[in-house]
């Protein structure tokens, strides 16, 4: 018979041992977390103001950085803490937690950004028939699929991941709990609970992809039909922010998950969490707005709203039913 004692908190492995690089660390973090943060309320704020931005990209967008806020904010503020106190420790409820909040998020990410690529193929392949298809109840409830499913599969991970007893070394070599990390100190001999919920979560991972992929199939092969440059280079400016932010999300996903198993931590390891964990929230903004002239001209009247020059003052466009963007 195994010898189990039942866990009452983990150690999360940091950057350093060193104190000062620890602070340093936290610092560093927290500095880039609130960058984070200020950049993606910003787009949010412009989108739930400014009347323009009340067409299904927009109203996706806005969601979509809903979720980069709430994943980004899930292991970060935690970290910054322990990197302040110099204590690692977390209690299995506080790992629960991070494991269900990160899982939730995760999922409703890759969900929405499939909800947008079908915006996108009918933007394009299905023009006339736009505004039937694309309706706000169809959006609504787009939206809401992607929070319940996210809710859903997070529910399934924590419960089937805490249904495992755990033993040995309570050292997590991660800055936030995680799901790979937490298997191997697993006592369970039959893991059949938790392999099953990995199964359902790459099947939902898989089915969003190919599907993202048949949409920029047929999307990519009407633009080539497309008579003038002019109008190419116009579909194309509406894709290629999205298929950006699609392809770094799954790909640093790729890099933390699907990559050989070690038994040895590494730097390396913690280094490619970061990079899934904030680089795409702090992309997303930026490969939306940076060359976006609507979201440029909704920020000076924003702004001019917020310093108004004597008279001036902010007026809003009229309301714009959902529409193609042809």
């Amino acid at each position: 018979m195994a010898n189990f004692t039942t866990m009452t908190g983990f150690i999360l492995m940091g950057f350093s041992d060193i104190q000062e690089l620890q602070t340093l660390c936290g610092v560093f973090f927290l500095a880039i977390y609130l960058a984070i943060l200020m950049s993606n309320f910003l787009i949010i704020t412009l989108i739930t103001l400014d009347l323009k931005f009340q067409t299904p990209m927009y109203y996706f967008l806005k969601n979509l950085s809903l979720f980069d806020v709430f994943l980004v904010s899930v292991p970060i503020p935690k970290f910054f803490v322990n990197s302040l106190t110099h204590n690692n420790s977390t209690s299995v409820l506080g790992c629960a937690f991070q494991i269900l909040f990160m899982t939730s998020f995760s999922a409703g990410e890759i969900i929405i950004l499939t909800a947008m690529s079908y915006d996108r193929y009918v933007a394009i392949c299905c023009p006339l028939h736009y505004e039937v298809i694309m309706t706000s109840g169809t959006c609504l409830l787009m939206v809401v699929v992607s929070w319940a499913m996210g809710l859903l599969f997070g529910t399934v991970y924590t419960a089937g991941t805490f249904s495992m007893p755990f033993c040995g070394s309570n050292v997590i070599p991660q800055f936030f709990c995680d799901v790979p990390s937490l298997l191997k100190i697993s006592c369970s001999e039959t893991l059949g609970i938790i392999y099953t919920s990995l199964g359902i979560g790459m099947c939902l991972c898989m089915s969003c992809f190919i599907s993202v992929v048949i949409s920029y199939f047929y999307i990519f092969s009407t633009v080539l039909k497309i008579p003038t440059t002019k109008g190419q280079s116009k579909a194309f400016a509406t894709c290629i922010p999205h298929l950006t932010v699609f392809t770094v999300f799954t790909a640093t996903a790729c890099f933390v998950y699907l990559k050989p198993p070690s038994n040895v931590p590494s730097i390396s390891d913690r280094l490619f969490s970061v990079l899934y964990t904030m680089l795409p929230p702090a992309l997303n903004p930026v490969i939306y707005s940076l060359r976006n002239n609507d979201v440029k001209c909704a920020l000076r009247r924003l702004q001019q709203n917020l310093c108004p020059r004597g008279s001036h003052h902010l007026t809003f466009q009229s309301p714009i039913i959902y529409k193609s963007v042809f």
